[in-house]
């Protein structure tokens, strides 16, 4: 399998270039998150993430030693993004997210990998693919993925607490199955810290991870309840009345109104 993951690995723009700048320099780098997650699925990924064992200054360094320009908008996390064979690339140093409260977080760079894996969402988000095409697995993302399972990390009332965008993420992920493996525990933790996350993430930052959510291959499996193919979600009749009581047009006129049409 690992032949397979480096030759789908190596077709995409940019990938050989990325992995031999930092061969060189005897850095490793891996890639994480979607890039990892659609490759074992077999889908395609628009930017690719990867993480990477050196500090974001040697990163930026390196990269503009080699003629490439980088994207510096999120340095205070650690992170760059860069273009290479019009790909878009973000490189993320190791890092250990502190006093995480809402989308606010402090940063202490590491050198260990699962520190690093144990700071990200949902287990198949926590997957890493080296550039000879081995996949590390940490939590057991890649069962969860044939099991069909959405699973946080960790104490799932903590890391919602952590980042309310985690909710919104979490019923993402439910569309990239066909028939989800719900774990039966988390509708009423995240039931009861759903209302939390309009206090904490903003309305522009909900619409944008709803209209990923269409996106999906099974994208009505994010919206409608389980038990009831033809009901809507209570986040997704929350998050209407949130969003008319706002007068967020925008999200009314160019988000619900595109779920609206999946039910029908």
């Amino acid at each position: 399998m690992n032949k397979y993951y480096l030759s789908y690995l190596s077709k995409i723009p940019g990938v050989n270039n990325i992995i031999s700048i930092f061969e060189k320099e005897n850095t490793e780098l891996r890639f994480v998150g979607g890039v990892v997650r659609n490759l074992v699925l077999g889908r395609k990924s628009k930017d690719i993430d990867c993480a990477i064992n050196i500090k974001v200054d040697e990163v930026i360094k390196i990269l503009r030693s080699n003629n490439y320009e980088t994207n510096d908008y999120a340095k205070k996390y650690g992170c760059i993004s860069i273009i290479i064979e019009d790909q878009k690339f973000e490189i993320t140093s190791l890092r250990k997210d502190l006093n995480q409260k809402g989308r606010k977080t402090e940063i202490e760079y590491t050198n260990d990998w699962k520190i690093d894996a144990k700071r990200r969402d949902f287990t198949f988000n926590a997957l890493y693919l080296r550039s000879n095409g081995e996949i590390v697995d940490y939590f057991e993302g890649l069962k969860d993925l044939r099991d069909n399972k959405v699973k946080f990390i960790g104490e799932i009332e903590k890391s919602i607490n952590e980042d309310f965008l985690r909710i919104f993420r979490y019923y993402r992920f439910l569309g990239i199955f066909k028939k989800p493996n719900i774990i039966k525990e988390y509708d009423t933790i995240i039931e009861k810290n759903f209302y939390k996350s309009f206090k904490n993430i903003s309305k522009e930052m909900i619409r944008a991870e709803m209209l990923k959510m269409i996106e999906n291959p099974y994208a009505l499996n994010s919206f409608v309840d389980i038990k009831n193919n033809h009901q809507k979600k209570y986040w997704l009749l929350m998050t209407e009345k949130y969003f008319i009581n706002k007068k967020y047009k925008l999200g009314l006129e160019k988000c619900l109104n595109k779920i609206e049409v999946l039910f029908n």
